[in-house]
């Protein structure tokens, strides 16, 4: 009997090892932010990204399936400060399952909106995204079967592309006049941008920094007023959300206002303009130097 009982408890032992050494891969939640990990893991480590090309970070949902890889990932990557709210509770079911979990936003220094809630929207600003590439790196590194020096050399490669996509954006948008560096947007999501380059975000459509809310009528009209006081040239709008709120507030303003598409919280699939973070950021770069630089 007592041999018995010493098998079964090998056999036990030997079975939970081998679960806990089962976790493996990377699953990452936003596609900003898989592009970006996958860049870094190289191919020392498989990632999973959920968000699919055009979604919306603040409302996209997980199947059961999807769920269950997040629990038994060797990392969970998230973006953190509120942004994926329709996953959060399955980040958070993964770090009671003892998932390693990195929220990537924290790493970024985070700025405060002006309810004194975090923006989430950090990669906006490429040298912010640095602190996030080294903070990836260091737990990629750490998942089982990666060679760190790789991971670390593929982070300080893309860290290098960062700071010449950096340099390249203050280039172009030091072509737009310093009067003319006002941003109207769907919802609150290019502060870091702003504070980067010296723009000034005189507000959003939907006055929060989620899709999720909306606006009352006596918010649009206050922004309306705002916006033909700074004599804005252009709304941004979300390329993956509808932008009727933006054309209606455009017809309030009374002004010539066009509305852009940008491609702001989300990749888009190959061959749509934002398939890759920096391709994003270059597209997006483009779009407000030539709806603001110009004269309308």
């Amino acid at each position: 009997m007592r041999r018995l009982v010493a098998a079964l408890a090998a056999l036990l032992l030997v079975a939970g090892c081998a679960g806990a050494g089962d976790r493996a891969g990377v699953v990452v939640t936003t596609n900003i932010l898989g592009d970006v990990t996958r860049a870094i893991a190289g191919d020392q480590a498989e990632v999973t990204v959920l968000m699919r090309p055009g979604a919306d970070p603040h409302s996209f949902a997980l199947s059961a399936q999807e769920a269950a890889l997040l629990e038994d990932a060797g990392l969970v990557v998230h973006n953190g400060l509120g942004l994926e709210e329709g996953v959060a509770r399955n980040v958070d079911a993964a770090v009671r399952a003892g998932v390693p979990t990195l929220a990537a936003g924290e790493a970024a220094d985070p700025i405060p909106y002006a309810g004194g809630e975090p923006d989430p929207h950090f990669w906006t600003d490429p040298r912010r995204m640095r602190a996030v590439v080294l903070a990836i790196a260091d737990e990629v590194a750490r998942v089982p079967g990666a060679d760190a020096a790789v991971v670390r050399a593929n982070a300080d490669a893309y860290v290098r592309e960062l700071d010449a996509l950096d340099a390249w954006m203050a280039e172009r948008f030091a072509t737009i006049p310093a009067e003319r560096r006002k941003l109207v947007t769907n919802h609150h999501v290019f502060g870091y941008l702003a504070q980067r380059y010296g723009f000034e975000v005189v507000g959003a459509v939907v006055p929060s920094g989620t899709t999720l809310a909306s606006p009352s009528p006596s918010d649009l009209a206050e922004l309306a007023a705002a916006i033909r006081a700074a004599g804005v040239p252009a709304i941004f709008a979300d390329s993956s959300q509808p932008d009727r709120l933006a054309r209606v507030l455009a017809d309030q303003a009374g002004v010539r206002v066009r509305v852009v598409p940008l491609h702001s919280e989300s990749l888009t699939a190959p061959g749509g303009g934002a398939a890759t973070y920096l391709e994003l950021m270059r597209s997006n770069t483009d779009a407000i130097v030539s709806a603001l630089a110009g004269s309308h």
